[in-house]
């Protein structure tokens, strides 16, 4: 089987390099063996190619490419695969889990390979293909390059600067009318502000900011008193509504409250028949022992 691959690849392409890697291809140690040596060849790296085959046989004898490692080794080779395992009636796992199955060891050998007078004919037509394609290319080129020698800019230089030079003379029109205008609006301005300072004397100022100095002043003391009588009101409201809430101050209307381990008790609900709790008085403490409870029928 090897000689048949190495015999068809040689004929069809005589330069193409060749490297085999045995492996066991029947027994129980077959499968590893086959694994390792699809890795091994992955991480070389470098090769177009990889046949994996073996002749013919029975159902045991092939069911090392059968086997699940083997078939997960092939799909993640990175190298392409092409399966050449048994005669053409034989089909094993890693015949469809392969890039390629081929029928026999020869058509592997076809499958992998080109014909080498294909190839040189190929490239043949290629190179005339890129020859053709650059003459025309060189063709546009010139075409254009003679276009652009036929134009004003080349034939006539100076008009290239005319528009340029049309747009620099109203430019400085522009400049001109502006800057005049700007002179007499300063004109205006200053002989305005002088008008002003002259109608505005230093002594008329100063008493001007006198007078609203004193104005200021009032009216600053008016709100500094204003303020602190709001103040004070406000405060005094706040101290009489804090007197109003005060407990003390209900509890001196005869009003106590109950209290069980300093927690207290709004409810009968919270109360227990001889339970001891602590009454709160405005002038002391008393403490208690419950005796009955009695709740008021709420309906």
């Amino acid at each position: 089987m090897i000689r048949d691959i190495i015999t068809t690849t040689r004929r069809r392409y005589p330069i193409a390099q060749i490297v085999l890697f045995p492996a066991l291809v029947q027994g129980t140690e077959a499968a590893p063996d086959i694994v390792r040596q699809i890795n091994r060849a992955n991480s070389i790296g470098g090769f177009d190619t990889l046949i994996i085959g073996r002749g013919g046989g029975s159902i045991e004898d092939l069911w090392p490419f059968n086997e699940e490692t083997v078939a997960r080794a092939i799909f993640a080779s990175q190298i392409p695969v092409i399966s050449s395992v048994g005669h053409e009636t034989d089909t094993t796992i890693a015949d469809l889990v392969a890039d390629v199955r081929a029928a026999t060891p020869t058509a592997a050998g076809e499958l992998a390979v080109p014909v080498l007078s294909d190839v040189l004919l190929e490239i043949g037509r290629d190179r005339v293909r890129l020859l053709n394609a650059f003459r025309h290319e060189l063709s546009l080129l010139q075409e254009r390059l003679t276009k652009l020698r036929q134009t004003y800019v080349f034939e006539q230089p100076e008009r290239l600067y005319e528009g340029y030079s049309q747009k620099v003379d109203q430019l400085s029109r522009q400049l001109e009318q502006t800057m005049t205008h700007r002179v007499t609006l300063t004109q205006t301005q200053l002989t305005a502000d002088h008008d002003r300072l002259m109608a505005a004397t230093p002594a008329t100022q100063v008493a001007q900011l006198t007078q609203t100095t004193h104005d200021l002043q009032a009216r600053l003391n008016r709100g500094a008193q204003q303020t602190l009588l709001n103040h004070q009101q406000h405060l005094g409201q706040l101290a009489q509504s804090l007197d109003f809430l005060s407990p003390l101050k209900v509890m001196g209307r005869g009003y106590s409250y109950v209290t069980s381990d300093d927690k207290v008790l709004a409810s009968t609900a919270d109360l227990a028949v001889n339970e001891t709790v602590t009454m709160h008085f405005k002038d002391g403490q008393a403490t208690a022992e419950i005796k009955t409870i009695k709740t008021t029928d709420k309906d």
